[in-house]
Parts: C-alpha cells; structure tokens; sequence
C-alpha cells in the first residue's frame, strides 16, 4: 500500500492529524536540542577511553563491567601526553596484572610483545626477537622496557626475564643527568601561555623529588628526564623537549619542542 492508499484508508481527519503529528516531530532550522552523542561520534568517548587505559593499571572488576557493556573499549589506547600512547592491555600488562590482561583479550584487545613478554610466552617473545632483532631494545608505555614488563609478570614469567637478561639489551634506561634538588626548585611554579582557563603549565616535583609538567586542571603530569643544561624529556617522549629560558639566574619561560617549537609560555610570579 502506497503513502496515498494507507492515509485514504484512515477514518476521517486521522490522516491530516497523523502529517501534522509528523511534521511536528521535525526539528525547525532555528531550535536549539541537546545532541544525543558526544562531539567526537562516531569515535569512542574520549572520557570511556581515558577511563578503562586508567583503571585497567589496577581494577579488574571495573574493567569487566565496562568490556561487557561495551566490547569494543577493550582495545582502547589514550595519549598520555606528548605521544606517550597506552593502550589498556598495555597499562596490565606493565603492571603485570594477568587477570586484567586476560579479561580484555576475552574482548578483542590485541596483545603485542610487552603482553607476551609479562603473560610469560617466552616461545613468542624469542620468535618476534629473532624475526627482529633490536626489537627488544624498543621502550613500552612511559618509557617502560621489554624486560621491566616481564620481571612485571612475577614467577610465571620468569623465564622471559631470564632470557632478557641473558642477552643484555632488554632494559634500556631513559637519559636523566644528575640534578639537585635545589636546581629543580628553579623550574617549578606556574607557566601561562594563553587566556583560557587551562592555558597554562604546571610545573611541580613529585613524590619521588622528580620535575613534572602537566597542563591545567589535568589529573597527571609527565615526569621530565633531564637531558641538557636547562632542557628535559617527558617520561615516554624522549624526541620531545621541555627548555627553560633563564636571565640573571631566574627561570622566565619555558618553550616546548615536539621537535620543533609549539608553545611558550611565561612564568608567574
């Protein structure tokens, strides 16, 4: 039945009430309605993604309920700062929780050589090194090496470990020279660089007496490896440079080079 037959067929004014109630479901050019997804659909939430990288480190029950809900976050990856990509695999799998690991392969999340490495696969590890070599001289997430992640799978992976160490060349140490405390104090404090409300750095030593750099209102910050005279590296960047401009012994500003410029900002106070 065609649109024409189907309204004929409606009792007497049915059919005129049923376009009027149609046309009134149209949105106006003019009205102004909340959109149903987020801005960046149909990518995932960015705030989802943020969330399950962040407690797959620790929370497998969180972990479970978010994959069942939604599958596809399992293979979510989040940038932590200047290209310090981590995927929620990655997070268990350097901080060598297992169960984690295996609620989130469970649901399509991609295990890579970090994974292995921890979940104690020496087959596949001694494979993709062979097939390779080099391959596992290369850091994980924030800077964490090959070796780290397997000594992170406890007994389980200890022959990986092993076999690592064996070879010499699975745990390679991000370049940090030796600054005092009282140079680092120079650097800390606020750096604006625009007019909003999060245009700005904070700089400020952690529990561990390291620098670290975070924007706004951010809930983290990236550790800085210092790697020249007023120049660092954040943790997992290390192309990335954070330098600090001095005059007369005073930190002024600080400019960020990703590797070439892309924002300064000057000191508060």
């Amino acid at each position: 039945m065609d649109r024409r037959s189907f309204l004929g067929a409606l009792p007497a004014g049915a059919g005129l009430a049923l376009v009027h109630q149609q046309v009134a479901q149209i949105p106006n050019e003019g009205d102004k309605r909340p959109s149903p997804v987020h801005d960046l659909y149909p990518s995932q939430d960015p705030q989802q993604v943020k969330q399950i990288v962040r407690v797959a480190h620790f929370d497998v029950d969180l972990v479970t309920e978010m994959v069942e809900k939604k599958p596809e976050l399992a293979k979510s990856a989040w940038d932590w700062g200047f290209g310090d990509w981590e995927s929620a695999l990655g997070a268990a799998s350097h901080m060598g929780r297992r169960d984690i690991a295996d609620v989130l392969i469970d649901h399509g999340a991609r295990p890579n050589l970090f994974t292995h490495a921890m979940l104690g696969d020496l087959d596949v590890v001694r494979a993709a090194i062979e097939a390779r070599p080099g391959v596992q001289s290369i850091p994980g997430p924030h800077g964490i090496s090959l070796l780290g992640h397997a000594k992170a799978g406890g007994d389980e992976a200890a022959s990986v470990a092993e076999y690592l160490m064996e070879r010499g060349d699975a745990d390679p140490k991000a370049i940090s020279l030796d600054t005092d405390d009282e140079q680092l104090e120079l650097y800390v404090g606020k750096y604006v660089f625009g007019d909003g409300k999060n245009d700005y750095f904070e700089l400020t030593l952690d529990s561990r007496g390291m620098l670290s750099i975070k924007r706004g209102d951010a809930l983290f910050g990236r550790v800085l490896n210092r790697v020249e005279e007023h120049g660092f590296a954040p943790g997992g960047a290390p192309s990335v440079r954070v330098r600090f401009r001095l005059q007369r012994g005073s930190v002024m500003g600080l400019s960020i080079h990703d590797p070439e410029p892309v924002v300064g900002a000057r000191k508060l106070g």
